[in-house]
């Protein structure tokens, strides 16, 4: 004969577990996918990704990878011009999202948003605060770039001159590459660009079969003609890309497709 106390914690255990796999359930529901958002930006169609990172936003409610739609979004209104409202999302992310990974990067999109209203007494603010609260940022040469550009716009020779030294001394090996990355704030630049290598070889028949598989896939592919030691080379690359945050985007998504991935200047 069965146990009345005994059906009921039986009961209860089951009604337990279909509560957890109902909450497991609702978790994964709402779980993001970027995907689109990150294509349309890498390829460079801000306003469509603008219109991808709002929908998500509507339906966000702070789901994981949250903190990424927002800084993607951030930066697509950026790139479109719109430096108000990129300006507002970069703060939604320094006010509600404490412990993400982006917080550096968005105290810096946020001080670029006051750079291209031509606010730069507030951005030069807002990036020697960054220096002065983090010392050791990895984000240490974009700033004395940045922080060079203001000066230039601001007339400060002296100033201009103390960053780019800096920037010279602690970063030898970097300051052509911080130059071509950061070459949105450069008006003698306006031609650099950032590009994801996929492939290289010495067939060129490879080297465009692999281009039309990228393009087929929807990729802004192109091949480089080079010669090194052992002859001319065909490099397969994908983008052409402004900033280096976007190429590693490229990259990161180009590696979980299997490609071998390096990013070009």
């Amino acid at each position: 004969m069965l146990n009345p106390k005994s059906e009921i914690r039986n009961l209860i255990k089951v009604l337990f577990l279909i509560c957890i796999l109902c909450i497991g359930i609702s978790t994964n529901a709402y779980a993001l996918n970027l995907d689109a958002l990150k294509m349309y930006y890498l390829q460079g169609d801000y306003k469509q990704a603008i219109k991808e990172g709002e929908r998500l936003v509507a339906q966000a409610n702070h789901s994981s990878g949250s903190d990424e739609l927002y800084y993607i979004l951030a930066l697509s209104y950026l790139k479109d011009g719109n430096y108000l409202r990129a300006s507002d999302i970069f703060e939604i992310i320094l006010n509600e999202f404490s412990s993400t990974s982006l917080r550096e990067k968005a105290k810096l999109g946020l001080a670029d948003t006051y750079f291209f209203r031509g606010d730069f007494s507030k951005a030069q603010s807002q990036y020697k605060d960054m220096l002065r609260n983090n010392p050791s940022t990895n984000l240490r040469p974009q700033i004395y770039y940045r922080l060079s550009r203001v000066a230039q716009k601001t007339g400060d020779a002296a100033e201009a001159d103390e960053y780019t030294s800096k920037l010279k001394t602690e970063f030898p090996l970097n300051v052509e590459a911080i130059v071509n990355n950061e070459c949105i704030f450069s008006d003698a630049l306006p031609a650099s660009f950032y590009s994801v290598q996929v492939g290289s070889f010495s067939d060129s028949s490879n080297a465009y079969n692999l281009r039309d598989k990228l393009i087929d896939s929807g990729y802004q592919a192109f091949i480089e003609d080079a010669d090194d030691s052992s002859g001319k080379m065909y490099r397969v690359k994908v983008g052409k890309l402004q900033k280096q945050d976007e190429a590693s985007l490229l990259a990161d998504k180009l590696s979980r497709e299997g490609y071998p991935t390096k990013i070009c200047p």
